[in-house]
Order: structure tokens, then sequence, then C-alpha cells
């Protein structure tokens, strides 16, 4: 892991950029000297932590929600654990592999004790009585949970915005995004605030955040990870679209924590097996194909995208395939069709206006868009403007049966390039985190990352450092069904080649 006591209290003491002085270097490095000659306790870690995110918090508004006395509780107790000495170093990493680690988790999950609103004003007073079962095994494995992260309303926008919590601001520019809807735990990361994080991913939910806020996100392969305690939940068809999955920055716990969260559905990802980078098969596609729905890629994202093919290259000895996938094209299209499709027992997608009145009296969308106008709605535009566009974006059932034909064609298409040694590499996002209220003018963008929850293959996004104005880049890593470990290898690689999460504040 790239965790240890010691390692978070280098971070407190050197690595946070939002304040600094001209002799600070040395004065913290003193500091440092002298409490890597003590021994460092859970307890000073946690407490790091919670300083770290009383620090930042107040700018980015990430975790809208503690636990921090609990959370210094438990650290006593690893620390009584560990005191006792029961057990030997090697025992205890098998038991509790994540032994005093802290952890902060998506609003959207259940955590015992804390809200679970999902952003909904209706369920203003829904408290978590249970733990979500990804919550359940990371906890078991021994993370301390500081508390839950910002979404968007319902997770299904991609800025975090919502009449409960508010707005999160991006660490490298708080007039930025941070995506959605894993947007306050893609924060809260980036910004230093937690170690490792749990999110999940329908659209983009994971990997967009994660690309925006210069930090890794998984997306597993479907059906590996358990979705079940959160809220909304998938119901039908998306079922097979849902997936929880790691973030964090630093690639080599991206594999740990997928571990524990896969449980023992884990056996499916190949994990143990050690992957040669120089044998693989590498494909690249730098756009879509030109969507009429999405923005063209930003030349900074694609020369970001080149850097990575010229470095593969030349360290590999290897030739990246430029491909061209035609229906990747209608990535949106294809998206929105299954999203709504009934499943194999004809059962259909819960509609979005029922999920809105959850708690609460049914939701007409029309006089929610009314009442917003008049600052008097309980919900954000965008969920109102889902909720007046679901039944409009239903489309004949001739073009439906067309798109749904093009999906399965897809899948099999990607199958066979992919197969049990390939990786696609494929932007994040077509263009760098956005300003505020700014993805309203272009709210299919999502599309980039959406069609692999549809293909059901694994994802990680990796970044690649920051741009001119100082936003970070990234790159999406794809391979074939059930072959995570591909994928998290060249988070891995990319993250020594090109440095990984570069802290805010870094010109």
């Amino acid at each position: 892991m790239g965790f240890s006591p010691l390692f978070a209290l280098m971070e407190k003491y050197y690595l946070f950029p939002f304040q600094a002085s001209e002799n600070s270097g040395w004065i913290l490095l003193v500091i440092l000297v002298e409490r890597a000659l003590q021994l460092v306790k859970c307890v000073d870690v946690i407490e790091a932590y919670i300083e770290r995110i009383n620090q930042v918090n107040p700018l980015v508004n990430a975790v809208v929600k503690d636990r921090f006395e609990a959370a210094l509780q438990e650290a006593h107790q690893v620390d009584q654990l560990l005191s006792e000495g029961h057990d030997d170093e090697e025992s205890l990493q098998e038991k509790f592999p994540f032994l005093g680690v802290p952890i902060t988790i998506k609003e959207a999950f259940e955590l015992h004790g804390l809200p679970n609103t999902s952003g909904l004003v209706n369920r203003l007073n829904v408290i978590a009585t249970s733990d979500a079962a990804v919550v359940s095994r990371v906890k078991q494995a021994g993370t301390i949970p500081l508390g839950v992260t910002n979404c968007s309303e319902l997770c299904m926008w991609y800025e975090s915005s919502n009449r409960v919590y508010g707005r999160t601001n991006n660490p490298y520019d708080l007039d930025y995004i941070v995506g959605g809807s894993s947007g306050g735990e893609g924060c809260i990361l980036a910004a230093a605030g937690s170690v490792i994080g749990v999110g999940s991913d329908i659209g983009g939910s994971i990997r967009m955040p994660a690309f925006f806020n210069g930090i890794f996100g998984h997306k597993p392969s479907s059906g590996v990870v358990p979705n079940d305690g959160q809220f909304p939940n998938a119901r039908g068809i998306r079922t097979k679209f849902l997936c929880s999955g790691p973030m964090c920055r630093y690639a080599e716990d991206l594999e740990p924590l997928l571990r524990v969260m896969a449980g023992a559905n884990v056996t499916k990802l190949k994990l143990g097996e050690k992957v040669f980078l120089e044998n693989l098969k590498f494909y690249s596609m730098e756009h879509d194909g030109g969507s009429i729905f999405v923005s063209p890629v930003d030349k900074e994202i694609l020369q970001a995208h080149r850097n990575v093919i010229k470095r593969l290259e030349a360290d590999l000895g290897i030739q990246v395939q430029h491909v061209n996938i035609h229906k990747m094209k209608y990535s949106f299209e294809i998206w929105s069709t299954m999203m709504s499709s009934k499943d194999s027992d004809g059962q259909e997608a819960q509609a979005f206006t029922d999920l809105l009145g959850d708690h609460g009296k049914p939701v007409w969308p029309s006089w929610e868009l009314l009442k917003w106008m008049m600052g008097m709605s309980s919900h954000t535009l965008p969920a109102i403007g889902l909720g007046l566009t679901e039944k409009l974006l239903k489309l004949t059932p001739k073009e439906n049966s067309k798109l749904k034909s093009m999906a399965q064609s897809l899948q099999t298409e990607m199958e066979n390039l992919l197969g049990n040694d390939g990786i696609l590499l494929y932007p994040s996002h077509p263009i760098v985190a956005p300003k505020h209220h700014t993805p309203l003018g272009m709210p299919f963008n999502f599309a980039y990352t959406a069609i692999f929850n549809i293909l059901g293959l694994p994802v990680t996004q990796c970044p690649l450092g920051l741009n001119k104005e100082g936003l970070p880049l990234g790159i999406q890593v794809v391979a074939g069904f059930h072959n995570d470990h591909l994928t998290l290898a060249m988070a891995r690689y990319l993250e020594k080649a090109f440095g990984g999460w570069v802290r805010p504040g870094t010109s």
C-alpha cells in the first residue's frame, strides 16, 4: 500500500499546500524527523486527517457529515490491539489489511449512524441503521471511516451539488466542478483529507470525479462488487450497469482495496496473475468519432494521450495500434436506450420521477421547474431537467431495437479486440474540469465514460499531471471482461511514468 502512519504525518506536515511560509520547509522537516524517531500511533494518524479535513473542508465542502469522535475511539482500539501484541504483523495483515487506515465514503452508501440522503431533501431525516455491503467489508478490513462525502442529487448528474449539502468545489481551483456523482469523494482524496474512498458508477460517477480531481478511480468488471445498501440502488437491467469501486491517490492502493470490496468474487479478476506489459496488445482511440452530442476533445487532453503512447512505445518497445470503433460515436444514444430498457424478466427501470418522490409526495417536473424559477423548489435544475426529458428520451420501438442491436454488436467487437491481453486507451472526458454550472450546456459529455458501463468492462481512470491552468489531465485504461488486473497494472505504470497525483497548489 502507499500508506503508513509516518506517511500520513508527512502529508500533514510537509505536503499540504494551502498554508506555507518562506521558512516552513526546514521547520517542517525538523518536525518530521522528530516524529519519525517516535512511535506513531493510529490516533496520531486519525488526528492528522481530521485536522486536514477541518483545514480544507470550509473551502471545498466535500465531507458533508463526519464521525470524528467515533473515529478517534476506533483509533484508540487499534492502538490497544497493537500494544497487546497478541498477533504478529503477518497475522494482522491477513486479518486487517487496512488496519487503522482513514477512509471516506460516498454519502449514497449506508454508513451506520450517518445520513443517507443522496442529496434529496425528502430524505433529510434518513439515518443509516446498517452498513452497505462494501462499507461493511472495508470496515471489517480495519479501515476507520472519517465521514461521508457529497454527491449530486440522486447520483444522476456530473456536478456534485444538491439542496441538502450545497456545492462541492474543486481543490485545484474552487471555481471549477469536482464531477459527479462521487464528486465529494474525489475532492477530499485529491485534497489529501482521506487515504482511500468508496464510490459508485453507473455512467462514469467514479471515473469523472477521479479525472477532474487528478486521482485514480476504478470501475470494476460488472457483477463483481456488491451494490447492496446504497440509494438509489439499481433495479432491473440497471443492475448490470451499476458498479461500486475504489478511489485513491496512489495506484498501488487500488488492488488491495478492490480485493476487500469484491470479497469472494475477487477470484474472477485474476489479480494474482503477474502482468508483463510488453506482452500486451495496445489500442488507442483519441475521440469517439465525432458525436453531435458531446464536446470535441480538448487539445491538451489529446496531447497527454499522445504522450502516453510515445512513452509506452519507447519504454516497452511495442506498437500502439490506432483504432476507429465506429459505434462509439453513438455512446450516448446506446447508454440512454439501455438504461431505460426492460430486463430479461420484463421489469422496467425505475422512473427518475419516482426516485425524486422518495420519502415524500409525487413529483411533477413541470411544476418543480416553475417553483425552481421562483426559488421555491427543493430540487436542483439538472434533476428537474432529467425528470422533464425522461419520457422524451424514450425512442420508438424501432429505434430502440436498432440501438440495442448496436450495443450487442459493440460488445462483441470490444471482446474480440481486447480479448484477455488487450488494453484500450480512451479519453476520460472530452474537456478538463469545467466551471460550476457550465455542464448544463454540455450535458452529454459523460458519454465518454458511460459507454463502458453498458459494456461491463473494467476501466481505470489514471491522472496524467496538470494542464496549463493547473487542472488535472487523465486517461481511461480499458481491458476485457474480468481482466481488471491489466488496467490496474497499467495504472501503476502510468503513475511511475507521469507522476500520478499532483498535490493542489503545485504550479
